[in-house]
């Protein structure tokens, strides 16, 4: 937007100041941006992916009101604050301060849950302590004796767990028809550490050519479960005979050789390792079943022996956020009160009995009533519970009506999708009651059904009737027709992108000729180009028993585009990403896949159990399956776009083909900036270094030898079409296809992510940069790569989460063509667009939690959008 295009100034000073302007953002691909937007408004920031929107109200407007609010906080406290840092803007006028809601995953400790999150946990352990009824003679607990994460609460035999783990003979040695020398011993650690332990084992004198299950009773038990370390002279190498015959000479051993136990090795691993993959690893040999102490409630038994309604802490956590709110509105409207006054007519002196104990020294929960025998609560009791219930209620209303009622207190948070985490977020700001601030939110749409997606825009409007401005990120159409104000960035995505299209009210954009948005948000319903598919085959499954799923039976078509939707708990998630998945993966031979949950208690997030269910016909014509979710593709900036793709590997291979790297003997790994013989030695690769500020945010700077470069000046030196390796990993994919038309091993991956809508990525992009959606479309990218044969499921949860209607289009483009190519594809997904743009419909539902979990309708879009019952039939009548 040229700077003649904005609102002009307005005789009235108030009138100026409802608006915050924006003068030269030039954060990340922002080009010298103006813009003014109101207050007190909500405003939708929208564009194509990578086009800058996310740079300019968070990077620029969220970044500059925190770096505001930090300059009054003392020089120590921000020390301890992760701070943003300071955005590349010439002035931004008329900033309220600012709360930031992203999306993110769940914090990394699953002893995290909704309960700690929204605070309501604790409410709860303080009304079962204030207000629970105790069994006789046994004294008060306080609040922290009902926390399975405090020493006073925790159940002492699983540590508040709810699991007690043992290691077994089965889950160390999967597979006993295999010898010790063919790795019978799983639990053994990969390469040369487990050689060393086979090669010990022969110096013992234990055979290790007889399959597992042929050895002694005796042999078997001490190499498993021993504690002993003998040792040993190894001869590396050396068959047994040969070992034998060395013992006897007394010959000089390769090495003394330790051993450790299967068992020592696999607990003493996950008490002391650093490395996350390790401690996952031995995890997996680790068999969890329930606490037989506390039967899996994580709490001490004096906390369990004290009810509220009849339920002990760990029911009430586990009930749905709905069913909860009913079983607490008897104790909020005082229903519970006025049975105690009357039992207290009927005895008047008890009050006087309880003040008579208390000036004694005794406690006046010592002989309370017990709420189940006599159906009510002492007097001080009953005002508690009143106090506390109303208040919980209160809070999970909010909670309900951002379609959060399926969730329960006890859920972890490592198991929540960023949509819920940030809603759950959301709820806890709306009943701040903070005025005048500004919300800036990150895609609050994200994972909602649009059934739930009504609900958020009343949140919403909550907020903004509270006297708050809402800059919200979205590519939802819904979200923006709802909007006061949009702006709108682009044209395009990276350095095509950045500039501010149109700032105004919706309807506005109509007549923006190089608006991406405009083009769908006024557009007519979805309709598929070509005719619909009909199934090859049907997968079908039995009894399936997950989560929320009750001896489900269900039908999924195969060689066609199947979408699964359903309002957000409805169960979608554990039909098609848990269920489906593990019992496809079982049924192929493959080991089940890892847990969702990226949490660092790698035994807490172990799945008790698996899917219950079978599959029962179909599997025939499956060969591959093939998972495609938003984990990230690196957890540091060393992972890229081009080590990920491969396409780095062959890039590499290029710069040593060159005249002048064969001429200094330099191979392939001199061009990798992890290798140190190629890196710069100042920031070993990184590109950066970091300058510690005290109570200033870190700033990160181009390493002064390299200047952000990561490679040494001999490595820089060498050329391929006239650019280093350096500059070659600053192209753009865009960019980098046209310099590498002639070499078809790079050009394959990069024509594919261009076509998937990742041509703004630079291929030495940090995965730590990358969002969910990002992150998901170059997996995708990546298997795409692969030879179609034509016997491939895939499965993806919600690809489009994240992606502008434009971006959205060029994804069904490519998973359409792997069904051309006589492949399945089943998504879970809200989006109508693309449920109405698919072959066949699963609709799951009706309700969310205990409501859901079953298959409401199922057909082609055409079918489902008529049938009655359905929630999301007539939001799919309207979008197809």
């Amino acid at each position: 937007m040229r700077r003649d295009d904005l609102p002009k100034p307005v005789a009235d000073e108030h009138a100026v100041t409802k608006f915050v302007r924006v003068r030269g953002a030039r954060e990340h691909n922002l080009k010298n941006v103006d813009v003014d937007i109101p207050r007190d408004a909500l405003v939708v920031f929208t564009g194509i992916s990578g086009s800058g929107k996310s740079s300019l109200a968070f990077g620029t407007l969220y970044a500059e009101a925190q770096r505001r609010y930090f300059e009054s906080v003392a020089p120590y406290a921000r020390r301890l604050i992760d701070q943003v840092g300071v955005p590349a803007v010439d002035s931004i006028d008329g900033l309220p301060p600012a709360v930031a809601l992203r999306q993110q995953r769940g914090t990394p400790s699953t002893r995290s849950s909704v309960g700690s999150v929204t605070t309501l946990s604790s409410l709860l352990r303080m009304l079962y302590s204030r207000a629970g009824s105790y069994p006789s003679r046994q004294p008060m607990l306080y609040a922290e004796d009902f926390s399975p994460n405090t020493p006073q609460g925790a159940c002492a035999n699983c540590h508040g767990l709810g699991r007690v783990y043992e290691v077994t003979e089965k889950s160390m040695v999967p597979d006993d028809s295999l010898t010790i020398r063919e790795r019978a011993i799983a639990a053994w650690p990969p390469a040369w550490h487990g050689q060393n332990l086979r090669d010990i084992l022969v110096t013992l004198g234990y055979d290790v050519d007889t399959p597992w299950r042929d050895l002694p009773k005796k042999d078997r038990n001490w190499i498993l479960f021993t504690d002993e370390q003998p040792s040993v002279p190894v001869y590396a190498g050396f068959t047994p005979a040969e070992t034998r015959a060395a013992l006897r000479r007394k010959m000089e051993p390769s090495y003394q050789g330790t051993f450790t136990g299967a068992r020592k090795y696999i607990l003493h691993t996950f008490a002391t390792t650093q490395s996350a993959l390790m401690k996952k690893r031995v995890s997996r040999f680790m068999v969890g079943r329930l606490c037989p102490a506390c039967h899996g409630k994580r709490l001490k038994r004096e906390s369990l022996s004290v009810t509220f309604a009849g339920l002990d802490i760990s029911e009430m956590s586990q009930m749905p956020l709905a069913q909860l709110m009913q079983v607490l509105a008897p104790a909020a409207d005082d229903k519970l009160a006025q049975e105690a006054d009357r039992a207290t007519l009927n005895r008047p002196a008890s009050r006087k009995a309880t003040e008579r104990r208390v000036a004694a020294g005794g406690s006046a929960h010592e002989s309370a009533p017990d709420v189940r025998r006599t159906g009510n609560l002492s007097e001080e009791k009953r005002i508690a519970a009143q106090r506390i219930a109303h208040d919980v209620i209160d809070r999970l209303k909010t909670l309900h009506a951002l379609g959060l009622g399926y969730l329960s207190l006890e859920r972890s948070t490592p198991t929540l999708s960023p949509g819920e985490l940030q809603r759950l977020r959301l709820a806890t700001q709306i009943r701040s009651n903070l005025f005048g601030v500004v919300y800036v939110l990150d895609e609050p749409s994200a994972g909602l059904h649009p059934a739930d997606g009504e609900a958020l825009h009343v949140a919403l409007g909550q907020l903004q009737r509270s006297g708050n401005s809402l800059f919200v990120v979205e590519h939802d159409l819904e979200v923006m027709r709802h909007a006061d104000w949009i702006v709108d960035v682009g044209p395009e995505a990276g350095e095509q992108g950045g500039q501010v299209l149109y700032s105004g009210p919706p309807d506005g954009l109509r007549d923006v000729a190089t608006s991406a948005t405009a083009r769908y948000l006024f557009a007519g319903p979805a309709r598929r180009q070509a005719a619909a598919r009909s199934p090859a085959a049907w997968l079908k499954l039995e009894g399936i028993t997950r989560n929320n799923l009750r001896h489900l039976n269900a039908e999924l078509p195969l060689g066609v585009f199947t979408a699964v939707t359903g309002v957000s708990g409805s169960g979608k998630s554990s039909l098609v990403s848990q269920a489906l998945v593990e019992l496809v993966s079982a049924s192929l031979g493959h080991e089940p896949p890892l847990p969702e949950d990226e949490g660092d208690d790698e035994l807490a997030s172990t799945p008790l159990g698996a899917t219950a269910g079978r599959i029962a016909s179909g599997m025939a014509t499956i060969r591959r399956l093939v998972r495609v979710d938003q984990k990230p593709i690196g957890r540091t900036p060393r992972s890229n776009l081009a080590t990920y793709t491969g396409l780095f590997g062959h890039v590499r291979r290029l710069f040593a083909s060159t005249k002048a790297a064969r001429s200094r003997r330099y191979d392939a790994g001199r061009f990798s900036f992890n290798v140190p013989k190629g890196r710069c030695v100042t920031c070993e690769g990184e590109g950066f270094v970091s300058v510690e500020m005290l109570f200033m945010p870190s700033v990160y700077a181009p390493c002064p030898t390299c200047h952000g470069a990561r490679y040494n000046e001999h490595t820089l030196s060498v050329r391929w079409c006239d650019k280093n390796i350096a500059e070659v990993l600053g192209l753009t994919v865009n960019e980098a296809l046209a310099l590498f038309a002639e070499e078809a091993a790079v050009q394959r991956p990069l024509q594919l992510l261009q076509d998937i809508g990742l041509g703004y990525l630079r291929l030495g992009q940090p995965a730590t940069e990358l969002s969910g959606g990002e992150a998901q479309r170059i997996k995708l990218a990546t298997e795409l790569q692969r030879a179609q044969r034509g016997d491939t499921l895939y499965v993806l949860d919600e690809p489009t989460t994240g992606l502008h209607p434009a971006d959205v289009d060029k994804l069904m483009a490519q998973l359409h063509g792997l069904v051309d190519s006589g492949n399945t594809v089943i998504v879970v997904e809200h989006d109508m667009r693309v449920v109405a743009m698919s072959d066949w419909v699963i609709d799951m539902g009706p309700g969310a939690g205990q409501q859901g979990g079953r298959v409401v309708a199922a057909g082609t879009p055409a079918d489902v959008a008529s049938a009655p019952g359905s929630r999301t039939a007539p939001y799919l009548a309207s979008a197809g």
